[in-house]
């Protein structure tokens, strides 16, 4: 009995000794079976984008004219473009843009997002009364409209496209930080360190944005496929990657439109990487916002004492 009893008590402290990141990998797994399917959809992408020099069987824009618009073949298995050139070294060569604007935009969308939301939702009064009136108006405005209007003041590129896309996205997400923040602001730990005469920059570094990390974790997961498909849209609609840069939204338009009923390779398949990146995305940043949020079922706190629950009957059913 004491022996057991002492078993569970150092499995209870290995598990809480577990590294935050190992643990959260292990919940996935166990736990969000979609959400495990989309990391390993990410995670294949970044691997693509990484070695894509590697990957890929010929150069980004190699023009093999002899082979214009063949079907998918044992030479080009996804076959041609308008142009000569292999699509799969293409849409491949097109994952590291998508990672590019994906990470890019995702943070600078969290940035932008924790600094607008801990200004409105720690500081209040007048302040938050601007800035929500500011958010309130942006809202208003169709994103696309939005990004058309900007892009088309700054022209096209890699680096105004992640931008505008991040800035977009993060004004939107800022009300999600500031609501977490007035929640978190009234707890008794913040007023005892203002009893102590701790700044507000000191509890806001040390006791607010800490205690935020979960929905800035989620922010940044579920901004990645928004971010990603808004680049594709811009890319479609010309505002977004300059030819001859392999963008898939780039892809899906011109040539791909031109050519859609003469070779649907050129189409499909660009259209098809994008809609799995995304899904990819999406159901990795839910499963990411359903563990990470102790509100909701399987959170953090509700998962461990759970099991450390079950660890502790075991010897009481034993004996």
């Amino acid at each position: 009995m004491d022996a057991n009893a002492g078993q569970v008590v150092l499995g209870v402290a290995k598990e809480a000794r577990r590294p935050f990141l190992v643990d959260l990998v292990v919940r996935l797994v166990r736990e969000k079976p979609l959400g495990t399917v989309g990391g390993g959809i990410v995670l294949v992408l970044l691997l693509v984008a990484i070695f894509a020099d590697v990957i890929a069987p010929y150069g980004v824009n190699q023009q093999i004219l002899i082979d214009r618009v063949q079907p998918p073949s044992a030479t080009h298995l996804l076959g041609t473009d308008n142009l000569g050139r292999d699509l799969l070294s293409r849409i491949i060569y097109g994952a590291r843009i998508s990672i590019y604007v994906g990470l890019g935009g995702s943070v600078i969308c969290t940035v932008v997002a924790a600094a607008i939301g801990l200004a409105s939702g720690f500081f209040g009064g007048k302040l938050d009364l601007v800035i929500q009136r500011f958010v309130d108006s942006w809202m208003c405005f169709p994103a696309l409209f939005v990004y058309l209007t900007v892009m088309s003041l700054l022209g096209p590129g890699l680096v105004q496209v992640t931008m505008v896309l991040g800035i977009e996205r993060g004004i939107a997400q800022s009300r999600v930080v500031r609501g977490t923040v007035i929640g978190i602001k009234e707890n008794i730990y913040v007023e005892a360190a203002r009893s102590i005469g701790c700044t507000s920059r000191q509890i806001l570094v040390r006791h607010v944005l800490p205690n935020i990390m979960a929905p800035l974790i989620t922010i940044f997961a579920v901004s990645s496929g928004y971010v990603i498909l808004g680049e594709a849209t811009l890319s479609f609609l010309g505002f977004g990657i300059p030819p001859p840069t392999p963008s898939w939204g780039a892809m899906l338009s011109g040539s791909g439109r031109r050519y859609m009923l003469l070779a649907p390779w050129m189409a499909l398949w660009p259209g098809l990487a994008l809609a799995i990146v995304v899904y990819g995305l999406n159901m990795l940043g839910d499963a990411m916002r359903d563990l990470l949020d102790p509100r909701l079922r399987g959170g953090i706190g509700r998962y461990r004492k759970a099991k450390e629950t079950k660890h502790s009957r075991e010897p009481t059913k034993k004996s």
